[in-house]
C-alpha cells in the first residue's frame, strides 16, 4: 500500500502536541488524545509521526490506538455518536436506543453518514452508569436516554451541536 504524505498542518500538529508533552514516550496516551481531538482520527501516517517524535516504535503506538476504542483510524463525522454498551445501560434498553440511531441515520456502527455529519459506535463503558442508558456526541453526554429521544438528539446536532 502505498504511503501518504502528511499535510503540512498534519505534520505541525502532531510535532506541536508532541513537544508540548516534552517528547515524553510515558504521555503517549496524552499525545495520542490531544492529536486526535485536533485531527479527528489516527491514520498510519500521523501514528508513525508520533512514534518517531516519541522515539519509539510504531508498533507500540498502533497497539495503544487498537487497545482503546476511544482512538479512531478512520475518519469521523461531524458529530461523533457513541452508545454506551456496557452492563448497566444494555440492562436499561442501551440496544434500542442504538437501533433507533442506526435506523434514523441509515448507517450501521462503524460507518459514518454520506454528508459526513454523523458517524456511530459502540463503547463498552463510559463510567456513568447512574445516567444509564448514555449516549454521547462527541464529549457531551447525554444521560437516561430512551428511543423516543434519538430524533431530538440528532436535531440537536444538525442545528449547529458543538462538540
Amino acid at each position: 500500500m502505498p504511503k501518504v504524505k502528511l499535510s503540512e498542518y498534519a505534520t505541525n500538529t502532531v510535532k506541536e502536541v508532541c513537544a508540548s508533552f516534552n517528547n515524553s514516550e510515558g504521555e503517549l496516551i496524552n499525545v495520542l488524545h490531544q492529536v486526535q481531538q485536533k485531527l479527528g482520527y489516527l491514520p498510519a501516517e500521523v501514528q508513525e509521526l508520533v512514534a518517531k517524535e516519541l522515539n519509539m516504535s510504531a508498533a507500540k503506538v498502533y497497539g495503544v490506538v487498537t487497545f482503546y476504542s476511544f482512538f479512531t483510524m478512520v475518519p469521523q463525522g461531524e458529530n461523533p455518536i457513541s452508545i454506551c454498551m456496557g452492563t448497566a445501560c444494555y440492562v436499561r434498553g442501551a440496544e434500542q436506543v442504538l437501533d433507533e440511531f442506526k435506523r434514523q441515520l441509515k448507517i450501521e456502527v462503524g460507518e459514518t453518514t454520506t454528508d459526513g455529519k454523523f458517524s456511530l459506535s459502540a463503547l463498552r463503558c463510559v463510567g456513568a452508569c447512574g445516567l444509564a442508558p448514555v449516549v454521547m456526541v462527541g464529549e457531551k453526554v447525554h444521560g437516561r436516554v430512551a428511543p423516543t429521544d434519538v430524533r431530538k438528539i440528532i436535531s440537536e446536532c444538525k442545528d449547529g451541536c458543538l462538540t
